[in-house]
């Protein structure tokens, strides 16, 4: 009897749950699939006639293709910032984790700090004028990772404490420096863990919103999340322009959960329980 009770509570979990997501994609998908004047009045019915290639090649030619020239800049910071944040990460943790000392506590304390305080724009706006990176892709590359740092510092450290010292020491009596013990010995041993922070990062910071607002501005600068500015003014808004162009930005993040999901689940319960 319990078995069937849990049985029913799964199967209406994942219906509600596909519910929760579907509805809300299967109403993008049609009013991005109307005409302007039908897209107007918001409702869910089907498109007549079905135009979605249609808004699609309109949104990817709106000012001077600006839709391209946002997924390069939001593949070159995605790609450099993550990168970089698995790198910086990884090795923070390694430390941290492999050599305990009473800084501990306070490194503890500054890491959670970095998840909880809330950014503060003004401030961080005026240290990047002073050192003449406001507006620049460096100075957005920098603002992603350190923001990012603080999630992947703590995850690699669980996953970290995992890891047998055997596997440290045995590289040790080899003759290995700490930096060969790093790269050659640990690392590849973190490559679940390293997936999972790829993709988490990867889909955050390309849908990242308010970052690339606050430190990039400018249209030759612009991400593929301020391509929605396009398409929606103060007096007058281009729905179907402008759900086609949030389905064509989704669409990247979403194929890419959909096919790593199990890397995600994977990396994440690496590090609940130590071995």
């Amino acid at each position: 009897m319990k078995n069937v009770r849990g049985t029913v509570i799964g199967v209406i979990a994942i219906i509600g749950t596909a519910i929760f997501f579907l509805v809300p994609f299967a109403f993008l998908f049609v009013i991005a699939s109307m005409d302007r004047t039908q897209a107007n009045e918001l409702q869910f019915t089907w498109p007549q006639p079905f135009v979605l290639l249609d808004n699609l090649v309109q949104v990817v030619q709106a000012r001077d293709y600006l839709m391209i020239i946002a997924f390069i800049n939001s593949v070159i910071l995605t790609v450099c910032s993550v990168a970089a944040l698995v790198l910086f990460s990884s090795m923070v943790a390694y430390v941290w984790q492999r050599r305990p000392s009473r800084l501990n506590p306070i490194i503890n304390i500054l890491v959670l700090a970095g998840l909880i305080v809330p950014p503060a724009v003004v401030p961080t706006i005026w240290v990047l004028q002073k050192l003449g990176l406001f507006k620049t892709m460096p100075g957005l590359i920098l603002i992603e990772i350190a923001f990012g740092l603080p999630f992947c510092i703590l995850l690699f450290r669980a996953f970290m404490s995992t890891v047998p010292r055997e596997l440290d020491e045995a590289a040790i009596v080899d003759g290995a420096g700490p930096v060969q013990v790093y790269f050659r010995v640990i690392f590849p041993v973190l490559r679940s863990v390293v997936m999972t922070v790829i993709i988490l990062q990867s889909v955050f910071i390309y849908n990242d919103f308010q970052n690339p607002l606050y430190f990039l501005p400018g249209t030759e600068n612009a991400t593929v999340q301020l391509t929605l500015f396009s398409f929606k003014s103060q007096f007058l808004t281009a729905f179907n322009l402008l759900f086609a162009n949030i389905l064509l930005v989704a669409l990247p993040a979403l194929i890419m959960f959909i096919f790593f999901n199990r890397k995600i689940v994977e990396g994440m319960a690496a590090g609940s329980v130590k071995g």
